[in-house]
């Protein structure tokens, strides 16, 4: 077996290092920031325990058939909760719609906003849990270097179902008017890195994930998940090494031979790039060796960098709950904002993820921890003014919604936004999320796995195949762990 070392220790990062290690690998994982987790990882001040980045627990199945892979079960390593709400959507001061935890009162809840939506409801969850069947069992943990992967018989006979060529948006107004309703429908798409008029209407499947599958919450916060994968990892004898950044990939007879950090140079027989893909080839790469060049990546759709506020608040805020969007100005406005002519918007919509009303842990008695992000285009100017005002824009707004003063108690914050993301994880134009799941961006034609020139040499990712989001990131992880563990049996 060979000496594999993985470069960054986010969601799929870590889920690689496991994999190669059960497959026999000697495995050691490389962490440029000074803690584990990527964009998972944990800010804590002042008595409150902050997720810097993902916030949502969705697809629960996912998580399971991880650890499930190595005899475990995620419950060995942390609390999950269903939260009931999973989240409410604020159109706003009076018109607000929660989603209930059971199913059965979600029919209830589209009922009494459009009269035969139940009904309706139905009929769509039945057709995105086919596409969540089929795309989960078939489709996702492929990696994707042709076409002739899915011509199976399965894919083939329901290619039609699967509504690859229509839109997320146009599939959900087939079944629904209230545009409260549609909205409910099409946010998970934002998840996926753009508006639901870009993507796919496969990723309607992502609702039935959401409404069926119920919203989670790990007791102690999101970089519980990632705490365990690394526990997991070290049991397995995976060493984990933060504060290493690699500054150079050697290349040798067509393999990549070392990994080098300020601090070593590492012989190797593979290499998992879990970074940045962009970054990895353009800062650690010869040309020569590199997959893409610039032009390739500025041609890429990207999906929406963020900023993002950490706020310590020194009492109780009512009307909130766990998990808050608020719609109550116009998404299509906001949405152009970053995709049609980027800039910093003007009236901006904005989620707001309140993980004390769920959790004593991550705040002191009496206080509670907010985590505000407004999605922005990548790429934008940002300066302290800049975020600055959008603060005090979006504070005004919360207060309004909330009906009551927050500005006054606020007693930790912190900012981050686009100049973070480059310098934290070297991410192209400071981008969260990765590239955007449109169809000219989905399986084949998302950037490869494997490094076409250099053998023993994979990436991994939000900005390679299946996709952004954690359980996408943890299958990737799995693929490429098993593409490179092949290459050197």
């Amino acid at each position: 077996m060979g000496r594999i070392s993985v470069i960054g220790s986010g969601f799929s990062g870590l889920t690689a290092a496991c994999a190669l290690a059960r497959y026999g690998h000697d495995v050691t994982v490389l962490e440029k920031n000074d803690t584990i987790g990527g964009r998972a990882r944990v800010l804590r001040e002042k008595g409150f325990t902050f997720d810097m980045g993902p916030s949502w627990y969705w697809m629960p199945d996912v998580f399971e058939q991880f650890f499930g892979r190595f005899g475990k079960s995620a419950d060995q390593y942390y609390e999950l909760v269903q939260l009931d709400p999973g989240f409410q959507m604020i159109f706003g001061k009076n018109d607000v719609l929660k989603v209930p935890a059971r199913l059965d009162d979600i029919y209830a809840t589209f009922e009494q906003v459009e009269k035969g939506s139940a009904d309706n409801l139905k009929k769509y969850l039945a057709e995105a849990r086919y596409k969540y069947e089929i795309s989960m069992g078939d489709l996702v943990y492929k990696p994707c270097f042709s076409w002739r992967e899915f011509m199976n018989m399965t894919v083939l006979k329901h290619l039609s179902r699967l509504s690859l060529l229509g839109s997320v948006s146009g599939h959900v107004r087939k079944y629904f008017r209230d545009e409260r309703l549609v909205a409910l429908m099409e946010f998970p798409s934002l998840f996926l890195g753009a508006t639901a008029h870009r993507i796919p209407a496969l990723y309607s499947l992502m609702n039935y994930a959401s409404l069926t599958m119920g919203t989670w919450y790990p007791m102690g916060g999101m970089g519980q998940i990632t705490e365990g994968m690394a526990s997991l990892a070290r049991k397995m004898g995976v060493e984990i090494h933060t504060g290493c950044e690699v500054t150079r990939l050697e290349v040798s007879g067509g393999y990549c031979r070392y990994v080098n950090t300020k601090q070593h140079r590492e012989r190797v027989d593979g290499v998992i790039a879990s970074g940045d893909y962009h970054a990895i080839e353009e800062r650690l790469l010869e040309e020569r060796f590199r997959n893409y060049d610039e032009r390739y990546w500025q041609g890429r759709t990207f999906a929406p960098s963020c900023l993002i506020f950490y706020l310590g608040v020194g009492k109780r805020v009512k009307n909130l709950i766990h998990h808050n969007l608020f719609f109550d100005t116009s998404l299509q406005r906001h949405a152009g904002h970053i995709y049609d002519t980027p800039q910093w918007p003007d009236d901006p919509l904005f989620y707001v993820c309140c993980p004390s009303k769920t959790d004593v842990t991550v705040a002191p008695q009496g206080m509670e921890n907010l985590f505000i992000l407004m999605p922005i285009a990548p790429g934008l100017t940002d300066t302290a003014d800049i975020r600055e005002k959008y603060f005090h824009k979006l504070i005004k707004r919360l207060e309004d919604l909330c009906e009551e003063s927050i500005l006054p108690h606020i007693i930790y914050k912190k900012s981050y936004c686009v100049n973070d993301f480059v310098k934290d994880y070297y991410a192209y134009k400071g981008n969260a999320y990765g590239l955007a799941n449109t169809l000219r961006q989905t399986a084949v034609l998302k950037p490869s796995l494997r490094n076409r020139k250099v053998k023993g040499l994979y990436y991994t990712g939000q900005l390679t195949v299946p996709g952004p989001g954690v359980p996408p990131a943890l299958i990737s992880g799995q693929i490429a762990a098993r593409q490179l563990h092949n290459t050197l049996k």
